[in-house]
């Protein structure tokens, strides 16, 4: 699945032996002044990790079928300007914090736009790409959480339609603080 920006962006799926681009545009990531309550990993812990794990995350990624799918934002010069993975869901099961899941649905994570491609509509274009890619796997819903203190982020989510959903979740990192669970719905 490929498709344009306004901003002559091609917002695609990463293919299996992209993993080292994978690496660079998450150690990037991890470089965000947001990072620490952005993401999951340190940017040591990343940096840390073996090629192969890189190599995995890719391959995983580029299979079908598959329950994770990363899509990137590549600018004309190839630049990969963004990225969002999308993760299924399933019905019955528990989430990563240990919350139940009540129906199939996609969960966005690993958001990261470079700070000069910002401001062009490549969140929403990357939430776009992944939420009919979630949608054609049988998802009934988007969501993704985002820290109370990040509102940078969460004026992003609301430009790309996702709403609060009104249910809070201790952040990991330190369980006084927060996150917001933000939802894309659409008619059953």
């Amino acid at each position: 699945m490929t498709a344009t920006t306004d901003g002559d962006y091609l917002i695609r799926a990463i293919r299996a032996d992209e993993w080292a681009a994978v690496k660079r545009l998450r150690l990037a990531a991890l470089r965000d002044p947001v990072a620490d309550i952005a993401f999951l990993e340190s940017y040591d812990e990343a940096l840390g990790r073996p090629d192969s794990f890189y190599q995995e995350r890719a391959a995983r990624s580029a299979a079908e079928p598959s329950d994770a799918r990363q899509f990137i934002a590549e600018a004309a010069d190839g630049e990969w300007a963004g990225t969002a993975t999308m993760l299924i869901e399933e019905a019955g099961t528990m989430d990563w914090a240990g919350f139940p899941v009540e129906r199939r649905q996609g969960h966005v994570v690993g958001v990261f736009v470079r700070p000069e491609h910002r401001g062009v509509g490549l969140v929403k274009a990357l939430f776009d790409a992944g939420a009919q890619w979630a949608r054609e796997r049988g998802a009934e819903r988007v969501r993704l959480l985002v820290h109370g203190e990040n509102p940078r982020a969460q004026g992003a989510y609301r430009k790309a339609g996702f709403v609060p959903s009104g249910v809070l979740v201790p952040f990991f990192k330190d369980e006084a603080e927060t996150e917001v669970e933000f939802v894309l719905e659409w008619p059953a």
